[in-house]
């Protein structure tokens, strides 16, 4: 798939404008040069993300810094960072990722990864890849039930799974509904304890190192997360990704481009309001007056009155819509409500206010 310089497929970069050292009295950046965008980071091993998000604080001396998507410190891969302003739009990215995961059969773990204390280990006999494969698409593939790891952030009575885990306590944790949408089996390596590569495309909330654990208890053999590494998330790829080295060389050199957070949210249709219309928006203002607005598939270019015949993702109740400016300015995020009747668009974020 080919690739942008920018950091994620199909997504454009901005050159960064008026980036200059002016700091206030803590060392961060001053809030009106700060830099907006997204950082298509190749988060390392060993790191949090918070570790993460706190050394992009220190590296672009910026406080506002934010991640969208967890990952495990063992974990590898696309960790979407926001910058300045863009954090606001962390809640409307693009809830798809994709993972390469090594399942390690025969042995089960406290945590459902190696990371954990070892629960069980018996090597695996008469085990074939044709019987992998069948328990995969029996019963992980499409909309299942999960139980996420005892060691997770998920809360439970106010407090987070790990917590209660390195405290001792045993917890009923519910299972939630996740979507796996593929899973493929790229390598199978047989051995006493047989390792198993897959190819994982899922939606939101989906933990990889139960679905090791949960294909262990299929297979009666137990099972448990070796390595994960973290290919596509909202929109970017591990393909196009930066390491903390190439950002520091970037930032180093004065050629750091942050991704634009139009082109990130390129996958909302989006409205373009007129230079009145614009103006009372960003001051918070509903717009009722349509005949001046037009609607655009975040999918194609086609444009079409927002008043005729609404797209098929809003018709799906889908209504939350990039808005920008005729001048093409991304301007925010705002809400379409009342689709049936008289549209009325709502200001969610206001990103560049217009005087």
């Amino acid at each position: 798939m080919d690739g942008n310089a920018d950091g994620t497929t199909g997504l454009r970069s901005q050159k960064v404008v008026g980036h200059q050292k002016q700091y206030n009295s803590t060392g961060f950046l001053s809030d009106d040069c700060a830099v907006q965008g997204f950082v298509n980071l190749n988060k390392p091993a060993g790191f949090t993300s918070h570790d993460c998000v706190a050394r992009m604080r220190r590296l672009l001396r910026i406080k506002r810094v934010g991640h969208a998507g967890t990952l495990d410190p063992a974990a590898t891969g696309v960790l979407p960072i926001a910058v300045g302003n863009a954090t606001r739009l962390l809640q409307f990215l693009r809830t798809d990722k994709a993972y390469r995961a090594t399942i390690r059969l025969g042995i089960r773990t406290a945590t459902d990864d190696l990371e954990g204390e070892i629960l069980s280990q018996v090597p695996v006999s008469g085990l074939s890849r044709e019987t992998v494969e069948e328990a995969l698409m029996r019963s992980f593939v499409g909309k299942i039930q999960q139980v996420p790891p005892n060691y997770s952030a998920i809360q439970v009575q106010g407090k987070r799974l790990y917590d209660l885990a390195r405290a001792g306590e045993t917890i009923d944790v519910p299972a939630r509904t996740v979507e796996i949408f593929k899973i493929e089996i790229l390598d199978y390596r047989s051995a006493d304890f047989p390792e198993i590569e897959l190819a994982i495309a899922c939606g939101p909330g989906t933990y990889i190192r139960a679905i090791a654990r949960d294909l262990g208890a299929a297979l009666n053999t137990g099972g448990t997360l070796a390595r994960l590494i973290r290919t596509e998330s909202s929109g970017f790829t591990l393909a196009d990704s930066l390491t903390f080295d190439t950002f520091n060389e970037q930032l180093e050199q004065g050629a750091f481009q942050p991704i634009s957070p139009a082109a990130v949210l390129a996958h909302l249709s989006a409205v373009t309001l007129a230079a009145a219309e614009a103006r009372r928006w960003c001051q918070g203002q509903k717009i009722l007056e349509f005949r001046d607005l037009i609607v655009n598939s975040g999918e194609d270019s086609s444009l079409e009155s927002v008043s005729s015949k609404f797209n098929e993702s809003l018709q799906n109740s889908t209504t939350v819509v990039r808005v920008h400016h005729e001048d093409s300015q991304l301007l925010g995020i705002g809400k379409l409500e009342n689709l049936e009747t008289e549209p009325v668009l709502i200001p969610q974020v206001v990103l560049n206010p217009i005087q």
